[in-house]
């Protein structure tokens, strides 16, 4: 592992963003024991420490010089994207833009008229934007940022080179599978979701940490992460409990 997944490893676990706990469910309806919730990264030493380990991955894959604007989507990447940015100026001297959308379109101000979907005004005719965000369990997220984007270039005139996603986190899963009433049905398979992802929109993904690194690294460290509200370290129980869970909703490695 590269220092900036070990520090993020790390960093998962000392916030709590990365818990274990009973009866969890992901968005899609799936059960799931453990959650990665990088919401918590909600003070200055955090959100830096999480813009810096995305910019070291920037610099560490040549990835820095090739990019104009860091796109986080709302909420979670925004901030993200803004770290990153900040990141990249004091640690690396790259001064690089930021942006991140709206939920709703802004018609006000100088989007009067025109109905504006992002906030800095950073994506111009020709940018080469990466999309920065937390984690990657289904991929629909991005899939909305990128139409968001095809409709401001629409609008705009302009044309965006989309130079791929990355993530914190990749929770290696596939996709959820529903039956026939739209209820979700454990213990299915679906494709993987990443590649599915990359199949539908020709784009890269790229994760900075894969959730099987995370947890052998905090098992073999021995760092402590939250246990139904308590800390101790990732042991041999957890870490089979992950196994376990991936056998199942984890992607083919």
């Amino acid at each position: 592992m590269q220092p900036y997944q070990e520090n993020l490893a790390r960093l998962l676990a000392q916030s709590g963003a990365l818990f274990f706990r009973s009866g969890l469910r992901l968005k899609d309806g799936r059960p799931t024991p453990y959650f990665a919730n990088l919401g918590v990264f909600r003070s200055g030493r955090l959100a830096l420490e999480l813009g810096r380990c995305f910019a070291q991955w920037l610099e560490h894959t040549g990835k820095a010089g090739e990019v104009d604007v860091l796109l986080g989507p709302s909420y979670k990447g925004s901030a993200i994207a803004q770290a990153t940015a900040i990141a990249l100026w004091q640690d690396h001297g790259r001064d690089v833009l930021f942006e991140y959308d709206r939920k709703e379109q802004k018609t006000h101000g100088e989007a009067s008229g025109q109905g504006n979907m992002f906030v800095t005004g950073a994506l111009s005719d020709g940018a080469r934007v990466l999309i920065l965000d937390d984690v990657g369990t289904s991929m629909a997220t991005k899939v909305e940022l990128l139409d968001k984007l095809a409709a401001h270039e629409q609008a705009q005139g302009i044309r965006l080179n989309i130079v791929g996603v990355a993530l914190a986190v990749d929770r290696e899963q596939v996709q959820a599978v529903y039956d026939a009433e739209g209820r979700v049905m454990e213990g299915a398979r679906g494709p993987d979701a990443c590649a599915a992802f990359t199949q539908k929109t020709g784009l890269a993904v790229w994760p900075l940490l894969g959730i099987r690194q995370c947890v052998e690294y905090l098992h073999q460290c021995g760092e402590p992460v939250l246990v139904e509200g308590a800390r101790r370290p990732l042991d041999d129980g957890l870490l089979q409990q992950v196994r376990d869970y991936l056998s199942v909703y984890g992607r083919e490695v």
